[in-house]
């Protein structure tokens, strides 16, 4: 079997537009209203951003990613705790313990058919059904999910221990940084075994179109 995935340059564009959108921006404009107006200010400009994401993509009956579902949820419970509170401290402290949520969803859905990593893959590059129900491609999807597993464990002891320690702003940068140079070594090192794996059961990944692979 050979499996015809988008161009390189389509999945890096597609992968770059959800982080941007449902990381990336809402981060940048709670800081930049943080430092201009206040900590309730930088917490409404990230949930209006998200849910504004959000909504255009329901008006427009575009998919939702399920990253953007996940952020957006995630994102609406941390800014009641801060609005609520007031305190930086536990609006970063929750994301933090979400790591380790994460970690435990990725684990309890290792036994299901379809792991929640294998649709989270989804948002990033849309498999054809018959590869995606795969008997060898939902051994790897689950292997893979314990392997994220222990990412987003290690990333949540890291910005746990970093924001016990640093400013808001170095927490900021140094956590970000950190977290998604964890995440695309990540992402490299699944991408070589997940194709290494099909590849042992005679499945070929290839990038771009049928016609110009041929």
């Amino acid at each position: 079997m050979t499996v015809h995935l988008p161009a390189f340059g389509s999945l890096l564009r597609r992968g770059a537009t959800h982080l941007l959108e449902s990381t990336i921006v809402p981060l940048g404009l709670f800081y930049l209203m943080l430092t201009v107006v206040g900590f309730d200010g930088g917490l409404i400009a990230a949930l209006s951003w998200s849910l504004l994401a959000l909504a255009r993509r329901v008006v427009l009956r575009r998919p939702i990613p399920a990253v953007l579902l996940l952020t957006t949820g995630l994102l609406v419970a941390r800014t009641v705790l801060g609005l609520l509170t007031g305190s930086v401290f536990l609006y970063f402290l929750q994301p933090t313990l979400q790591n380790f949520l994460i970690a435990f969803v990725l684990v309890a859905t290792v036994p299901t058919g379809r792991p929640l990593i294998a649709k989270l893959a989804d948002d990033f590059c849309a498999f054809p059904a018959a590869f995606r129900e795969h008997p060898r491609v939902v051994r790897v999807f689950r292997r893979l999910s314990l392997l994220w597993a222990l990412v987003f464990l290690t990333n949540g002891a890291a910005t746990l221990w970093m924001l016990a320690k640093a400013t808001v702003g170095n927490f900021l940068v140094v956590s970000t940084a950190g977290s998604w140079s964890v995440i695309g070594l990540a992402i490299v090192v699944s991408l070589v075994w997940f194709r290494r794996a099909l590849r042992g059961e005679g499945i070929t990944l290839r990038l771009g179109p049928a016609s110009a692979a041929a």
